[in-house]
């Protein structure tokens, strides 16, 4: 079993050293681009609703089979002294703003989905996908850790695994995937006790976001965060408050990977070397993962 994994190994960064380096600049360029559909879903985040019982977080974690507390724990309202951020042990969390009135907003934080994904493009390996129905997710067993996704987001939201040394993963928001596709709706939609995040087509949400602000002009800003921004994203906002004012990054409505698309041609372009590197990584990366696969197996 070792020398076969020794000869898959060689096997695999050879191809994949072959295969990246044989791709040109004007291939690269001539990449098919991201085909949206007109019924892909997304989700609308009230925040003059949301309450900041952190009960989406519990639920995502759960669904994500994370490491969590007993559901009644997120009632603890001192995590909001500091200002937090998804990670590889959190795909979202909720932070709370003071507000001229005495209610603070909360703002639930996770990936965007973007429309014209900034990850998707950055990954030379093809690990992100954006899929039809408005998820991004990635593909462990393709990822060589390059880390160009994190580079690349423009919301800061995909998180490494530092603490894994050998086998680390990329984690972030998946929309829940596995339950969508079957028809469901995502985890930390279905607990939210007041609905103040909604599930369903995004041109549905656009609309009815517009009529809150129409209806509700004094309740809040004329703004929909994420209908335009970086190309549009999935997950969309309406606010009483400035979205500056909220920790949201000011952003114009050119698709992200533009950039990222520029940084990943130059590179094929001029720098052979590294190629070679990411292969080795990529046979690394997938030889240990075989490994504790097969060392899995064999206890069992």
């Amino acid at each position: 079993m070792a020398a076969q994994t020794r000869r898959d190994f060689f096997k695999t960064s050879a191809l994949l050293g072959t295969a990246i380096s044989g791709i040109s600049n004007k291939q690269i360029k001539a990449q098919s681009k991201n085909i949206l559909s007109e019924n892909r879903m997304g989700v609308l985040v009230d925040t003059t609703a949301c309450i900041g019982c952190r009960k989406c977080e519990w639920a995502c974690k759960t669904a994500h089979n994370l490491p969590t507390l007993p559901v009644e724990e997120y009632d603890d309202r001192t995590v909001f002294k500091k200002m937090r951020r998804p990670d590889d042990k959190a795909l979202t969390v909720v932070n709370e703003y003071q507000n001229s009135t005495k209610f603070p907003i909360n703002v639930k934080v996770q990936c965007m989905h973007c429309d014209q994904p900034a990850c998707v493009s950055a990954c030379i390996v093809g690990a992100f996908t954006k899929k039809e129905n408005s998820s991004v997710i990635w593909d462990t067993n393709k990822c060589i850790g390059c880390r160009y996704c994190m580079v690349a987001c423009p919301f800061q939201i995909p998180a490494f695994e530092y603490e894994e040394a050998l086998k680390p993963d990329i984690k972030k928001c998946d929309f829940c995937f596995d339950l969508t596709k079957k028809g469901k709706i995502p985890a930390c939609v279905e607990i939210c006790p007041v609905e103040a995040i909604t599930y369903g087509r995004r041109e549905d949400l656009i609309k009815a976001a517009r009529e809150k602000i129409k209806n509700y002009p004094t309740r809040y800003v004329n703004h929909i965060y994420g209908e335009y921004e970086v190309g549009g994203t999935s997950w969309m906002y309406i606010s009483s408050k400035d979205f500056l004012q909220l920790a949201f990054p000011k952003l114009g409505r050119d698709p992200a990977p533009g950039v990222s698309e520029a940084i990943q041609h130059g590179i094929f372009a001029y720098f052979v070397p590294p190629i070679a590197l990411y292969a080795l990584l990529g046979g690394v990366m997938w030889l240990n993962k075989n490994r504790k696969k097969t060392e899995s197996e064999t206890e069992i």
